[in-house]
């Protein structure tokens, strides 16, 4: 009997379940859209440099361009914003550096100067070098193309000689040519002879105004000299850190007395002798623009000078577009930054990458320069008085070489943005330095630097497309497609 009551029970149940459900209207399915397909548009090859050293100058896996979207944010190129040229990356070629590199076993002196002045494969592709007219503060010793003994001149430079460089770096520079004959090359004098001085010294002083058309004849005479080699000096400048009479070799020069010298001296004899060497003035810190200023606004000066060269020892690298903006016509270099023996590895190489690779360029800069290329483990050769903390890009001991900071720093630069590259727009992204090129072949090239010290994802926007990446805190990464 109980077994019947339940049945009656789970009957009645059951169908009140079924009558209920048959009375609710059905719901209608919204169908789910196809999620989009996501387009590949082309791969951007990625080159990095950690600031904790743990990854140097390698190529990593290529990032790839899309359709899609998302929230990073983004650093857009805009190829069609075109700014100034480039004439190229590199290093200060001392006296030291070239007697470091020389004395090497010519296996691995070969293999040395392949990577640092090829494009193959892992060479970096320097393309710019200064050299010294005469001594430099990191040369094995003082002496200048025209030394005669104290008490006498030599007002027809018959004395004149370039002999000293024909140990080391004439050699030298004739084997980069071999790699690279387009390189270009400036020459800076760290001072004039002794005798044509009003200290008769080789350290500060002033050159004196009777010597000013000697000594614009032994520009002339060098440039020729050097031209007999198979050597051309692309620009020199009429003195290598004016402003500063401390350094030895050293020679002190006012902006007044530069306009005077070159447009009383040096540019009527390069005319008169059909030298095409540029004339660049300056040459020293971003906080004295008005030295350049004062040149350029002489207009007797102005015409013989191609633009102004600059180092960042003091003051800020906006003000290279202080000059450029007064004087739109004449081009701006950056021509010198050391490497100090007490800093680090990541501090040297974020503070260059945005000041200099990134920051100079954007300041309308055609080239930028770290200083010595070379010195040994011990931080020479200098002179008496010269540099004892100038940590060469590389390390030179015997055939063994270590590179340094400003190795990677310039080579982010010069492997891929070649001569006759343009600067193009890039927009700026907090935390997130950078600069844009587009070269000769119409690749584009992208450095950026991570400013912070956290990983940090972003896009490169280019024609529409994006591509997600990332850089850790401290790192520097180059993308070209």
């Amino acid at each position: 009997m109980q077994r019947l009551k339940f049945f009656c029970i789970y009957f009645i149940f059951s169908f009140f379940l079924f009558s209920c459900s048959k009375s609710q209207p059905s719901q209608p399915v919204t169908p789910t859209p196809p999620t989009p397909p996501v387009t590949t548009y082309g791969n951007i090859q990625f080159w990095l440099t950690e600031g904790n050293k743990s990854v140097l100058f390698s190529q990593q896996p290529d990032v790839s361009f899309t359709n899609a979207s998302n929230q990073l944010p983004s650093i857009e190129i805009d190829s069609t914003q075109k700014f100034q040229s480039i004439d190229g990356f590199g290093f200060c070629l001392t006296d030291g550096s070239a007697y470091l590199i020389n004395s090497m076993a010519d296996a691995d002196k070969s293999n040395l100067l392949n990577e640092l002045f090829s494009t193959d494969g892992n060479s970096i592709g320097i393309s710019y070098i200064r050299i010294s007219i005469g001594a430099s503060d990191l040369s094995q010793k003082v002496y200048t193309f025209d030394d005669v003994p104290a008490g006498q001149t030599d007002l027809p430079l018959a004395k004149f000689s370039i002999a000293e460089d024909t140990a080391d770096l004439i050699p030298i520079l004739k084997s980069i040519l071999q790699i690279n004959p387009n390189i270009k090359i400036l020459g800076s004098p760290w001072s004039a002879p002794s005798w044509m001085k009003d200290n008769d010294s080789t350290k500060g002083g002033s050159l004196q105004k009777q010597y000013f058309d000697v000594y614009a004849t032994y520009f002339v005479k060098y440039i020729q000299a050097m031209k007999s080699y198979g050597i051309n000096i692309d620009a020199i400048t009429p003195q290598n850190e004016p402003l500063n009479p401390n350094n030895n070799p050293s020679m002190y020069m006012t902006a007044l007395d530069q306009a005077d010298f070159i447009k009383n001296s040096l540019g009527p004899v390069f005319k008169n002798n059909n030298i095409a060497t540029k004339i660049i003035c300056y040459d020293h810190n971003a906080d004295e623009p008005q030295y350049p200023l004062t040149i350029l606004q002489d207009p007797d000066a102005n015409k013989y000078v191609d633009g102004s060269a600059f180092h960042l020892y003091a003051g800020n690298i906006s003000a290279l577009s202080q000059v450029h903006n007064a004087f739109p016509d004449k081009n701006i270099y950056f021509t010198e930054q050391y490497t100090s023996s007490t800093g680090s590895f990541g501090g040297d190489l974020s503070w260059a990458i945005q000041n200099l690779v990134i920051g100079a360029t954007k300041n309308w800069s055609r080239n930028v320069l770290e200083w010595n290329l070379a010195s040994d483990p011990n931080l020479g050769p200098h002179t008496d008085g010269g540099c004892t903390t100038c940590l060469g890009a590389i390390t030179v001991n015997g055939n063994a070489i270590t590179r340094n900071q400003s190795y990677y720093i310039i080579a982010h630069a010069s492997k891929f943005v070649r001569p006759g590259s343009i600067r193009i727009q890039s927009t700026d992204v907090s935390g997130m330095a950078n600069v844009a090129f587009l070269t000769p072949e119409g690749k584009k090239v992208l450095i950026v630097l991570n400013t912070g010290s956290q990983l940090q994802q972003f896009n490169i926007k280019f024609d529409g497309t994006i591509a997600s990446t990332s850089l850790n805190g401290g790192s520097v990464g180059t993308y070209i497609w």
